[in-house]
């Protein structure tokens, strides 16, 4: 198993730059790292990373939402940890424990209230980081919108916690992860919160399956080894800009142009 050593432990110089955002090291909550960057003070985009672990692949997502004027913060799920198969991966997703998956993205939406200056906070994760999106957005009162891609855990939250939450989901029509990413699974999950939550925006897109937003195979060599091994169809530009921007104008009047519900109550 592979590990990214270097994301534990305190702030730090950036680590990974793309046009002109940047990602540092960052310690919050009760000491869990993780990455941040985007501009202080910024409205904040909480990123949560697949099963994977916190790949260069998640960090490139990160940094495309810093890019549009948002302070992001990317916790490290697995503390460093990353899988460098399929197995590892599912090992460590299976091993997980959700519910304190969830309460650090919590901290981690505080931290960027108090800490960070944001005025509101979003979240979106892929795979498992779908999931981990639905459960925190539920659980925290900074979090004022969502945006899952290819992933549900309808365990992990209760749908009257979505009162004055806006949802916009994201899975390929290709997606045959049944029960947690395929098309069935984001229709219940538009049905489950669509009497609660303030808006609902459930998006299938056409010829694309599981991960369709990653632009890289990796750990796989290719797109080719990647569907022959898990069977996910290659990268489509076409959909996965479609996406983004789908996701950046609904962060736009969610997240830009809203507050959150502790600062609307003068907590800070």
């Amino acid at each position: 198993m592979g590990a990214r050593l270097g994301l534990l432990g305190g702030a730090s110089m950036t680590t990974t730059t793309a046009a002109a955002a940047t990602l540092s090291k960052v310690t919050f909550g009760q000491n869990v790292p993780g990455l941040i960057g985007g501009p202080l003070g910024a409205p904040a985009v909480i990123v949560i990373q697949e099963w994977w672990g916190l790949t260069p692949q998640v960090e490139a997502h990160a940094l495309k939402i810093a890019n549009e004027g948002y302070r992001v913060l990317v916790p490290d799920i697995y503390k460093g940890a990353i899988g460098v198969t399929a197995e590892e991966a599912h090992h460590m997703m299976e091993n997980l424990d959700f519910p304190g998956a969830v309460e650090e993205i919590k901290q981690a939406a505080a931290y960027l209230r108090a800490a960070e200056a944001s005025p509101a906070v979003g979240v979106c994760g892929f795979c498992m980081g779908g999931a981990l999106t639905l459960g925190a957005a539920a659980k925290s009162e900074d979090i004022v919108a969502a945006a899952p891609f290819y992933g549900a855990n309808f365990g992990l939250f209760d749908a009257k916690d979505f009162a004055g939450k806006s949802v916009q989901g994201h899975f390929g029509e290709k997606d045959a992860l049944e029960g947690f990413a395929d098309p069935a699974t984001a229709k219940k999950l538009e049905d489950t919160l669509k009497p609660t939550a303030a808006e609902v925006q459930v998006f299938v897109y056409p010829g694309v399956g599981h991960a369709f937003m990653n632009e890289s195979p990796k750990p796989y060599e290719s797109f080719d080894e990647r569907q022959k091994t898990m069977g996910f169809p290659p990268y489509d530009k076409v959909q996965a800009d479609l996406a983004w921007s789908r996701l950046f104008a609904f962060f736009e009047k969610t997240v830009k142009q809203q507050q959150s519900p502790s600062a609307a109550k003068g907590d800070l």
